[in-house]
Order: structure tokens, then C-alpha cells, then sequence
């Protein structure tokens, strides 16, 4: 390569000689981009250092055999990455990261390893209490509650004893009817629940559940003679005494009927079954009027009552007086068995007055739930009884 310049004496041509790496570099063109290349890396440190912006990071040192730059790791590019992470500036920068990832880092996200013997046990503090409450206590609390569902039957529960609701659940769309409920378990800190229908037929157990559900706490049956105790005072009065009846849909039905015709005692072996949810549903908002007598052994119950100036009248399908043509007293108690097999042989001769009910003969017997609503009526028309 050579330049002219003029001068007093003429031109003076000027030679540039360049040595074997030059050529070659030339030739390949890497020479001149690396030159152009440190070139504007020192531009660019200065002016960060001017301008206080700190230094980028150099490539010079991060290039593969060819001297191309090799593409930096994504990770580094984040500061915080880099901070959390000193290791990948040494030496070893190069290994997989991954493997060593919050073991020598100061990141709050790493992760520890426990022996099992080192873990410790949640402590919930009583906010769920799951590691404190035992499993003698939670099988009493359920036993101790059941579900309600089915819009009139919660509202009979919601206007009789809201105390009793322990938790609800409600769809959108009955959440009008129900204001006064929603508001009343809101401002006495009851838990409720806006669900949608899957939900709620998981919470009630059942498909039927009329777009309402109520975990409510039992009623607990009175005894006997407790019950008698209150009642002695009446002149009137109709007991009505189930043995071995357990359909619940049956039970909703008989004790509707009891609530329509004035009967507020129903004897009973076991008095959760009127608070079934099926039973309590079927009812109608009738088991709210209804009070179960609870008693283990059926003739002595009927015993006391029989002692205490009720009459005992037991029923059959098949024999007995015709009701039609019967005078009911004015204190008594009807007992009526299960529909498949009817009394017990020992309940239908402890009784002081066999009753039938006259039909056809075209069925064996009338459904009880049925029977029972025809025993109630003859007795209500026969004294009519009125509510004051």
C-alpha cells in the first residue's frame, strides 16, 4: 500500500509494510473485526465509566477456539441471578449450575433436606385444630350433628331454633327467600356458603336437596317420664308410639301429619331418626313441632303412660275394631309397627284397644305413613281440638 504527498522537491511516495499476520488477518477479515471489535468495547467502557454506570461485563475472555464470542448464559443476564448465584463468576462457571442450585447460594428459595425423624409436627394453633383435636372428639361431634335440607324445612328450622345451625350452604338463586337467614348467620358469626349445585349435593348427600343445606346440632329426646311430667296438665292429648319403623321418607311423612293434627310426642327407640335429613325434608317444616320421647324398652314405656291415664291403642291391618265405629279417648297412645310386619306380638297384646282401619280388602295394608294420617284424623275430628 503506498501514499503520494507534496512537498518543495516534488512527491514523496510513502510505502507501508505490513508483516505475515496482517496479510493473513486481512485475508480472513477476523483481524479486522476483532480490532473493530476491542475498538468499540473501549468506547463503550469509557463512556460508562463517565457516565458512573459501572463496566459491562468483557467477552475477550469467553471465546471459543475459532474466536468467536460464545453466547452468554440467560441466567446471567439477571442481576439478582447473579448475586444469588457467586459461583458461576469462578472457575467452575462452566459445570451444571442446576445440581449445586440452593445448596452453596444464599437464595431464599433453596431447598432443605430433612432426615424424617427432624420433622416436626404442624402445630395449627387451634385455627383448624386437626393436630389437636382427637378422634374420640370428633366422632361425639358428629354424632352430635346432622344435616337439614330442603327450602321449607330449613326455613321452619331457620324460624323455630336458629341456634341450632351450625353451618350453611346455600345457591345462588334461594339466597332471596333466604335474607333474613343470611343475615342473622352473619351477624352472629354462623359460617355460610354461596355453592353451585355440585357442591351443595356433595355437602347434603343428596341430589334432592332443594338448593339449601343446614349442619345443624341434634335435638336430644326427652325422656319419658319427663315428658309426662309436662303433660299432665292436659286434658287432651295424643302420643304416638312407632316400633321398628326406620324408612325415613315414612317417618318425614307421619310426622308431617303429627304437626297438621296437634301430636307433639312421638315415641321413639331412637330419636335420630326423626333427624335424618330424608325425614326432616319429607316433613315439611312439621318436624319442628314434633318432640321425639326417647326410650329403650317399649312395654315400659307404654307401661307408664298406661299409668299415667293414657289409653293404649294398638293397630293391625287384618284385626281389630273397625276405627269408623270406634270412640277414641281423649288421652291416648296409638302405636303402629313397621308396615312390612306391623306390631310385635307382645306390643299388640299389651294393648288396651285394638284398632283397624276399614277398606276394600284389595291390598294387604295401607302404606303406615298413610295409615298413620287416617288414625290422626279420626282422633282430631273426633275432639276437635283448635289452637288458640
Amino acid at each position: 500500500m503506498s501514499d503520494s504527498a507534496g512537498s518543495k522537491s516534488g512527491k514523496v511516495r510513502v510505502m507501508y509494510v505490513r508483516n505475515e499476520d496482517e496479510k493473513k488477518n486481512s485475508r480472513t477479515g477476523d483481524g479486522a473485526r476483532d480490532r473493530r471489535n476491542d475498538n468499540e468495547k473501549t468506547v463503550l467502557r469509557d463512556n460508562r465509566d463517565k457516565d458512573g454506570r459501572g463496566k459491562p461485563r468483557d467477552n475477550r475472555d469467553n471465546r471459543d477456539k475459532d474466536g468467536r464470542t460464545k453466547p452468554r448464559d440467560p441466567r446471567d443476564m439477571n442481576p439478582r441471578y447473579v448475586r444469588e448465584n457467586p459461583h458461576r463468576n469462578n472457575d467452575n462457571a462452566g459445570r451444571d449450575d442446576r445440581a449445586d442450585y440452593g445448596r452453596g447460594s444464599d437464595s431464599p428459595w433453596k431447598t432443605v433436606s430433612r432426615a424424617l425423624d427432624a420433622v416436626e409436627t404442624p402445630d395449627h394453633c387451634g385455627i383448624v385444630g386437626k393436630s389437636r383435636l382427637d378422634s374420640e372428639q370428633i366422632r361425639r361431634q358428629r354424632q352430635e350433628e346432622t344435616r337439614v335440607y330442603g327450602e321449607n324445612a330449613c326455613q321452619a328450622l331457620f324460624t323455630n331454633r336458629p341456634d341450632a345451625i351450625v353451618r350453611a350452604w346455600f345457591l345462588q338463586e334461594v339466597t332471596p327467600r333466604f335474607r333474613e337467614a343470611l343475615r342473622w348467620m352473619a351477624a352472629n358469626r354462623k359460617a355460610y356458603h354461596v355453592v353451585d349445585d355440585e357442591e351443595l349435593t356433595k355437602a347434603s348427600g343428596t341430589d334432592h336437596h332443594g338448593g339449601v343445606c343446614f349442619l345443624i346440632k341434634k335435638r336430644q329426646g326427652s325422656d319419658v317420664n319427663d315428658y309426662l311430667a309436662q303433660a299432665q296438665a292436659k286434658e287432651t292429648d295424643c302420643v304416638l308410639a312407632l316400633e321398628d319403623v326406620g324408612n325415613p321418607h315414612n317417618l318425614g311423612g307421619i310426622v308431617r301429619s303429627c304437626a297438621h293434627f296437634g301430636v307433639e310426642g312421638v315415641l321413639i327407640h331412637d330419636p335420630s331418626l326423626l333427624e335424618s335429613g330424608a325425614a326432616v325434608r319429607t316433613a315439611e317444616g312439621g318436624a319442628e313441632h314434633v318432640n321425639a320421647i326417647q326410650t329403650d324398652s317399649f312395654p315400659a314405656a307404654l307401661d307408664a303412660f298406661r299409668a299415667a291415664g293414657y289409653t293404649i291403642a294398638t293397630t293391625s291391618s287384618h284385626k281389630g275394631q273397625p276405627l269408623a265405629q270406634t270412640a277414641l279417648p281423649k288421652k291416648v297412645v296409638l302405636v303402629v309397627g313397621d308396615e312390612s310386619d306391623g306390631l310385635t306380638d307382645s306390643t299388640w297384646q299389651q294393648g288396651d284397644l285394638p284398632l283397624s282401619i276399614g277398606g276394600t280388602g284389595k291390598v294387604e295394608s295401607l302404606n303406615i305413613s298413610v295409615a298413620t294420617g287416617i288414625l290422626l284424623s279420626e282422633w282430631w275430628r273426633q275432639h276437635s281440638i283448635t289452637e288458640e
